[in-house]
């Protein structure tokens, strides 16, 4: 997993609540295991005609949000299912981080596990994210994972509350497997030094 530290990015609005993973993803991206391509699945049924034709009114479409990887959502945003192919399609499109007033927590903690970083901000902060992109769809905001901080145009910050587990893996680029994989020498040291509970060899 890429280490996040703190970047700055533009945002893209999609001021929409509920959106749940079927919106998201929608279920028939669901036959793969691999993340390889589901950012173009991303929104696929707001963001394309029938005929497979990006529909030009839909947000990400819009050739002055390209580029976009901060996405400012809704409340309640990853309801429904828990399909971790939610967050494998938003960071496949290129987000780094969602922006809402509420995550649903399975939504939530695969997002975590998947590089995705769910900042979470009151309806006043979401509001006035909402008008800044209405004034310039160029507007950047910066995102610091070590300080928990969204700073907003003119430097306005707001803290977000995050797991400290989840921020130390995403500090420092490793996932729950590659943490424990790093403390091998120290879990051996440990596992030597007592007696098994339990024999299983006669």
């Amino acid at each position: 997993m890429e280490s996040i530290t703190t970047f700055e990015a533009k945002i893209a609005a999609l001021p929409v609540s509920d959106i749940d993973t079927d919106q998201i993803i929608p279920a028939r991206f669901l036959k793969t295991t691999n993340k390889a391509g589901l950012g173009d699945g991303l929104f696929s049924d707001w963001r394309y005609n029938a005929d497979g034709t990006p529909k030009p009114d839909f947000v990400l479409n819009r050739p002055d949000v390209q580029g976009a990887q901060v996405l400012i959502a809704g409340n309640n945003f990853g309801c429904g299912s828990s399909r971790e192919h939610a967050p494998w399609a938003l960071t496949g499109y290129g987000f780094k981080a969602v922006v809402s007033t509420f995550f649903a927590d399975i939504f939530k903690s695969n997002a975590l596990k998947n590089g995705l970083v769910p900042i979470v901000v009151d309806e006043d902060t979401l509001y006035q994210l909402f008008s800044l992109f209405e004034e310039d769809p160029s507007t950047t905001v910066v995102v610091d994972i070590p300080n928990q901080a969204l700073v907003l145009p003119g430097g306005q910050t707001v803290k977000f509350p995050i797991d400290p587990f989840a921020k130390h893996c995403l500090v420092h680029g490793v996932d729950q497997m590659g943490f424990l994989l790093n403390e091998d020498s120290a879990i051996s040291e440990f596992e030597s030094a007592r007696t098994p509970r339990v024999q299983t060899v006669a």
